[in-house]
């Protein structure tokens, strides 16, 4: 059965399934969902531990071995498969059915696995996981999901900002900080609970504390991008700069979305519907209504703008040089970003 993150402890509550295949990019909340996996086994009385890791190379071999193979003292055992890149191959594929098929009060099986795309999650090995156990699915905490997450992880530690505008801004600055690492923010928010007792936290106590651990994702740029978000979108370059991404990636990933909301602006024009041109051009998602936002802000002048723009920036990135833009491509990529990020806020 396919489970929700936030449905993982009231189903450990009731009864302990012999398989859990847990899945996502999200290291920490996997992490955290593995170990109420692991309390609720050793409550039950599972004493035992094993670990394989299937990399490149794994003998599959081993989980058979490891399914039939109980403790001489006859202890429950909880199995644990790593899998990092979510491709286990032919012959994994064929092992993972078998054992999943096992029936052992005596073992219990974890899987963890990365973010999975549509047709692995239709594959058959993975339809055995989720037949026999429970696939549990961990979304990624998204940019705007940010500060109630960390207002949810300060509760937990009895902690909480100030309420009104203080409050909100003490939040928006941790978010800010500790973007795309998800990790990282979780430790700093930690931290917080070390330095300062139990109560209200001001945005200078925060201040002093939290520090830039930020780590910003190229392919994310799209969403600062349409909903005009200049000190995001600056945060982000700048990033990413930092980060030593490469500048011909982040004029791609902006260039393939203003195409996209030009090619979808000339199809309005031309009489079609909106929702058959995203279909067309794969927006879907999230996406979908951050696109449906910009379009209705965003010219076909500044389109057009911002892609004669990105065509220079192409030939600027490649070496060649360029009249009328500076020397250091960067400074192209803001300003492309900028022809379109204040359209899309007003």
């Amino acid at each position: 059965m396919q489970l929700r993150a936030d449905s993982l402890e009231a189903q450990l509550g009731k009864s302990l399934l012999p398989l859990y295949a847990v899945y996502g990019d999200e290291a920490l909340l996997v992490q955290e969902a593995v170990d109420r996996i692991r309390a609720a086994a050793r409550a039950a009385g599972f004493a035992e531990r094993e670990v394989l890791v299937c990399e490149r190379g794994f003998d599959w071999g081993a989980l058979s071995a490891a399914g039939q193979s109980m403790s001489l003292f006859g202890e429950r055992k909880v199995l644990e498969m790593r899998i990092p890149t979510g491709k286990p191959g032919k012959d994994g594929a064929e092992a993972l059915c078998r054992h999943a098929a096992l029936r052992s009060d005596d073992l219990l099986t974890i899987v963890t696995l990365p973010r999975l795309d549509a047709a692995t999650q239709k594959s058959a090995w993975f339809g055995a996981l989720e037949q026999h156990g429970a696939a549990v699915r961990i979304d990624a905490v998204e940019r705007n999901r940010l500060p109630d997450w960390i207002g949810q992880r300060l509760a937990l530690q009895g902690q909480r900002v100030e309420s009104g505008d203080s409050g909100r801004r003490a939040l928006q600055f941790m978010a800010d900080r500790v973007e795309g690492n998800l990790l990282a923010a979780h430790q700093e928010i930690l931290k917080l609970g070390l330095l300062y007792p139990a109560g209200a936290l001001t945005f200078e106590q925060i201040q002093d504390v939290v520090l830039n651990v930020a780590r910003y994702d190229v392919f994310k740029l799209n969403e600062a991008l349409l909903v005009g978000d200049v000190p995001r979108l600056v945060r982000m370059l700048d990033g990413l700069r930092g980060e030593g991404e490469a500048a011909p990636l982040v004029l791609w990933a902006l260039t393939e979305e203003i195409r996209t909301l030009a090619k979808v602006r000339r199809g309005l024009a031309g009489g079609k519907p909106l929702a058959a041109l995203l279909r067309e051009h794969r927006v879907w998602g999230p996406r979908e209504r951050l696109m449906e936002g910009a379009l209705k802000r965003v010219s076909e002048a500044e389109l057009e703008a911002a892609l004669m723009l990105a065509a220079q920036l192409d030939r600027q990135v490649k070496g060649l040089r360029v009249a009328g833009l500076s020397g250091d491509p960067w400074d192209g990529l803001l300003q492309l970003a900028m022809t379109i990020a204040p359209a899309a806020r007003h």
